[in-house]
């Protein structure tokens, strides 16, 4: 006679053997933790992933040991203590139900670039520039056929590869070969110019997307933070798509800063881009829980935006140039001027992007690094009414200002009561600019490089171009 119990008992003990799932679910990363990183140093460092609910996780590196035990929804997470900046490759041990081991790990500096196409525009195109003479760059044009500094690590994002099922390839690569040729020339040569003047590891992570505007970068709520969104009474709707999937998922990776940079998609608004620089750099800041991590940005370039957009005046660049220097009010922030990296031909990506790796290396090696070095152009400061002239007075000087030419003063103009700008003569006199019109007998205000073809010739001795300005400017900005 068939005891069909425990028939039935072993039939199902035999088939779940087959075809029952795992009971435990392996210890799985974060994309951006992986071998060949580069750790952010003095800063405290998480690493995180996920198991099996309740299970014991250990992370091991140098002389450190942290353990910990998943929460009933399988996360995980430890914190490493702050670290010393090494060249020495070291290796990292995650262990639980499986065990995963990182090598080829670094410590030194992390900063996150994003932005639009100029941010993206990769390596390869930067090798193809060729250096007119009419700018005096030191162009790299070879610079994929000589980099090789192993110390210079790159973390490329796109907005499937951070996800950690499937088989979407994201991980660290030495700044060389195939790997470079495809990541952000003005990331690139950030890091490298950081790297030769700290002397440490740098990592670069970088999220671009061609042609995104800043609302996708920005979640949803961060506009309810700023008191200008709710008195217009806005309604975003594209809802922080690359935020999720291009921010979010790296934090909280420890890094020292943000780069930014972007604008083209969004150069028909006005001061209401200075607030929506605003809620992202909160927002970023936020993420990673420390309000006053640096954000250093890029002011885009002279482009003739009327083929674009038939019937936009000529200054509407200018306007945008002008709310971008506004958002230098947002606290910890710094903004290179591009001016002089534009073609003959205007370009709405320009080549010059070591040029531009270099000034924000130059913002971020005196303002967060401590170096002692001119890291601006001349900016805007005040004006004084003198007879028949206007004295313009500037920060960012250096040792003293130039006609980077040594030509007249280009692009300025100047006007009085009745609000008509014309044509200006600009003269140099100390580390002022004395602006004056035949035309203009009582001035009362002048603009710079007000037009979306300026290409002025105002600069300081250390090559940095000044900021183009009005100073009848009747736009406000309060960071909150």
């Amino acid at each position: 006679m068939i005891n069909y119990k425990l028939y039935t008992a072993t039939l199902l003990l035999v088939f779940g053997l087959f075809v029952s799932p795992k009971t435990h679910a392996e210890i799985v990363l974060p994309r951006v933790i992986g071998s060949g990183m580069v750790l952010q140093q003095q800063k405290l460092l998480p690493i995180w992933g996920t198991g099996t609910p309740g299970e014991k996780v250990s992370v091991k590196f140098g002389k450190q040991l942290k353990n910990t035990v998943t929460d009933g929804s399988g996360n995980w997470k430890v914190v490493l203590n702050p670290l010393s900046a090494s060249e020495k490759p070291e290796t990292m041990t995650i262990s639980g139900t499986n065990t995963i081991t990182l090598d080829n790990i670094l410590v030194g500096e992390v900063w996150i670039c994003s932005g639009q196409s100029n941010m993206e525009y990769e390596m390869r195109k930067n090798s193809k520039v060729r250096k007119p003479d009419s700018l005096d760059k030191n162009s790299p044009v070879d610079e994929l056929a000589h980099a090789h500094d192993t110390s210079i690590r790159i973390f490329w994002v796109n907005q499937k590869n951070l996800q950690t099922k499937g088989n979407y390839l994201a991980r660290w690569n030495l700044a060389q070969d195939s790997a470079l040729k495809s990541f952000s020339a003005a990331g690139y040569f950030f890091a490298k110019n950081l790297r030769s003047q700290l002397h440490v590891p740098v990592g670069v992570v970088c999220a671009a997307i061609s042609g995104s505007a800043i609302e996708p970068w920005i979640p949803e709520g961060a506009y309810s933070a700023i008191p200008y969104f709710q008195h217009e009474g806005a309604f975003w709707k594209e809802g922080g798509k690359f935020y999720h999937s291009m921010i979010e998922p790296l934090a909280p990776f420890a890094i020292k800063g943000f780069l930014w940079y972007q604008g083209e998609a969004n150069m028909v608004e006005s001061i209401s881009y200075a607030y929506k620089m605003e809620a992202l750099f909160n927002s970023w800041r936020n993420l990673w829980n420390e309000k006053m991590m640096p954000v250093y940005y890029v002011q885009i370039v002279p482009y003739n935006y009327d083929k674009l957009i038939p019937g936009l005046p000529a200054e509407r660049l200018a306007e945008f140039w002008e709310v971008q220097t506004m958002a230098l009010a947002i606290p910890n922030t710094g903004m290179i001027v591009t001016t002089d990296l534009t073609d003959i031909t205007p370009n709405l990506h320009p080549p010059y992007k070591w040029e531009v790796g270099r000034r924000l290396a130059l913002v971020a090696l005196a303002k967060t690094y401590g170096k002692n070095l001119v890291y601006s152009g001349p900016m805007y400061q005040s004006m004084l009414v003198v007879g028949n002239k206007i004295a313009l007075s500037f920060t960012g000087t250096g040792s003293g200002l130039v006609s980077k030419d040594g030509k007249a003063l280009s692009w300025f103009t100047i006007a009085g009561a009745d609000g008509k700008f014309v044509p200006a003569d600009a003269v140099i006199v100390g580390n002022k600019v004395m602006v004056s019109s035949r035309d203009v007998p009582v001035p009362v205000a002048v603009r710079f490089a007000w037009n979306q073809l300026a290409g002025p010739n105002l600069f300081n001795k250390e090559g940095l171009p000044a900021g183009p300005f009005r100073t009848d400017n009747p736009l406000k900005f309060t960071a909150n």
